[in-house]
């Protein structure tokens, strides 16, 4: 389920990309296509939107994004390389401005010391410009760690719109 303040983000986003010609794509791990749902829950959407990539295996991430097999091997796929090479391999793959790429773990399972339950890597790269990278432990349950997942990742989203009009002479 989508929260009051991810729909609220999801059309400022869609409303702000529209009005600068700017398509989007997603490359979802532990939120499953949460994130593409948010953005497709609003009216107009397919205006902006472009497609999204529910990447949740290491081979989907590998044979959908080109992220690097070795990448993978040596440092797993909840990290900051990870996001980014998500990110970069959807804006490679997609006919888009800009794209965004999750990795992370929802729980309740699955975490370690180096890398708790409730870590999550997100990156969003604009084509022509630099690629954003944001981490963040969130608490809660699984639906409480995804959820707080997509709101933040949609706003990474937005301030990655926002940088890139700042750097615009």
């Amino acid at each position: 389920m989508t929260t009051r303040t991810a729909r609220h983000l999801a059309h400022d986003i869609l409303e702000a990309c529209r009005a600068r010609g700017l398509k989007v794509a997603v490359a979802e791990s532990c939120t499953g296509g949460l994130i593409a749902g948010a953005l497709t829950a609003v009216a107009g959407s397919s205006a902006v939107f472009e497609r999204g990539f529910v990447t949740y295996s290491n081979r989907a991430k590998v044979d959908l994004l080109g992220v690097s097999p070795d990448l993978l091997a040596a440092e797993g796929a909840v990290n900051e390389a990870v996001a980014r090479a998500m990110a970069e391999g959807a804006l490679a793959a997609a006919p888009v401005d800009l794209a965004l790429g999750v990795t992370g773990i929802a729980g309740p399972g699955g975490g370690s010391d180096l890398r708790p339950v409730g870590l999550v890597h997100m990156a969003c790269a604009r084509r022509g410009a630099g690629t954003l990278h944001e981490t963040d432990r969130f608490s809660g349950d699984r639906d409480a760690v995804r959820e707080a997942t997509v709101t933040t990742a949609l706003r990474l989203l937005r301030d990655r719109l926002d940088a890139a009009d700042e750097a615009q002479p």
